[in-house]
């Protein structure tokens, strides 16, 4: 499923945050797994994979070996402790933990926005604050980007 799109959501008092209805109307559990995983990103965003998505780059992620490096240790205990796993109510909400609202600083006004192979989830009023910045930086990302392609990254 691609992630596109901005879409002003809240968090209510129960940390609870719908889905929006165009992305549940494409969802089928038997393709996208039943649930979600949140991980807190040091960037304030709560980036949001399906089921799916998140153990496929999981399994990737964990190298084949009971003795890892401490590098690979310190980031599989970092990321996988700090991730949660939240199943869609009936109407279509997902539960974010405190934990992990609160170490990205989220507070009730958010925006989820598509990044392609995830949604990452936003304080509203800083997104539109820095939209136009980031847009304008656009040209460099690309080249960034481009650049990493050629060095194999």
């Amino acid at each position: 499923m691609l992630f596109i799109g901005q879409y002003d959501h809240t968090i209510d008092a129960k940390g609870r945050l719908a889905i929006p209805a165009d992305v549940r109307s494409r969802w089928s559990p038997k393709a996208h797994g039943g649930a979600w995983y949140a991980v807190p990103w040091p960037d304030g965003a709560v980036r949001l994979y399906t089921e799916t998505q998140f153990e496929a780059r999981a399994a990737g992620a964990l190298p084949q070996t009971l003795t890892p490096s401490d590098a690979q240790a310190k980031l599989q205990a970092l990321l996988f402790g700090a991730a949660a796993r939240m199943e869609m109510d009936s109407a279509g909400r997902i539960r974010i933990p405190d934990a992990v609202i609160e170490v990205v600083g989220l507070g009730s006004e958010v925006v989820i926005v598509g990044c392609g192979d995830r949604f990452e989830v936003r304080d509203r009023a800083q997104w539109k604050k820095d939209f136009k910045e980031r847009l304008a930086g656009l040209p460099e990302l690309l080249r960034a980007t481009e650049a990493e392609r050629g060095r194999g990254a």
